[in-house]
């Protein structure tokens, strides 16, 4: 049974926002994925919730005059996979939330609801942060954004304000053309599972392909909060597609994560991981931008 207060039903996002100034208590549910289970395990007894999931303004992607990819906040992890806008631009998002759960949960989980959370094993989040994703926030003083690095406070906090709902995620354009990604999930099964180590690549070649001209990687589980590893970015910025350039990249990485011990995996394997993950996320971005490694 779910032990709850109250539920109200928001029909519009400023109607949401009405709704949670008169119930400064109350919790945003969507899709309920995540809430209605904690509600189940007792961490939500007798909360109030405000729905917003007949919102269908926050659902769907589409392509901005500026070329900004707009992801709605309820749009389910199901219809970003298959979202022809995704496909063509960011597929390797659309392969990141196709790790999440099982079909059910893809097709009422939505990018708001696992990126609000503020979990760091959120399949979605790394991959976020390696696209230099925004976060679009709207609340009773209007719009706000804010880069996705900054959203996450801390683990399980988001900055969120109150009153304040999350609206849609915005990938700029200068983030994803040109690039080309890769996502590894690192789980103790291959379905159903939350991942022990997550790790997202983006890779940027030189117009003669010999030459990475930019790199982005983000780990989720290596830290409180996913992160990137800004190190290894660096170095390998300018350098030839070689194999010393990869492991030097892979090994640079241990200079930003900072994973810990859990029931899952120790520290020491997940920062082994971290690395041995690098190395196969660059490699096929660079495969996949259409670059060759050279000994």
């Amino acid at each position: 049974m779910y032990d709850m207060k109250a539920l109200y039903e928001a029909e519009s996002v400023s109607d949401a926002i009405r709704l949670l100034q008169e119930h400064p208590q109350a919790q945003i549910i969507a899709g309920g994925s995540d809430v209605l289970v904690q509600m189940r395990e007792g961490r939500r007894a007798g909360a109030e919730l405000v729905s917003i999931y007949m919102i269908d303004a926050l659902r769907g992607v589409a392509m901005e005059e500026d070329g900004t990819i707009r992801i709605g906040s309820l749009t389910s992890f199901s219809h970003i996979t298959k979202d022809p806008i995704i496909q063509k631009y960011i597929n390797v998002l659309g392969e990141a939330v196709d790790m999440v759960g099982g079909p059910q949960i893809r097709n009422i989980g939505t990018i708001g609801g696992n990126t609000c959370n503020g979990v760091t094993s959120a399949d979605s989040a790394s991959t976020l942060h390696a696209w230099d994703a925004i976060v679009e926030l709207t609340g009773p003083e209007g719009v706000r954004r804010t880069p996705i690095k900054d959203f996450y406070i801390r683990a399980g906090k988001v900055d969120l304000r109150p009153a304040e709902i999350e609206t849609a995620i915005l990938i700029p354009r200068a983030a994803y053309e040109g690039y080309h990604g890769h996502y590894i999930k690192y789980a103790m099964r291959n379905a159903m599972d939350i991942a022990t180590l997550g790790c997202s690549v983006n890779v940027k070649l030189t117009e003669d392909r010999e030459h990475i001209e930019d790199v982005r990687i983000a780990y989720g589980v290596a830290g409180p909060v996913p992160m990137r590893a800004p190190h290894a970015e660096e170095y390998a910025r300018g350098k030839a597609l070689t194999e010393e350039t990869i492991d030097i990249f892979s090994k640079l990485v241990l200079e930003d994560i900072n994973p810990r011990d859990s029931w899952r995996a120790s520290r020491a394997f997940r920062e082994h991981i971290s690395q041995v993950l690098a190395g196969r996320a660059l490699r096929e971005s660079i495969r996949l931008a259409g670059g060759e490694i050279h000994g």
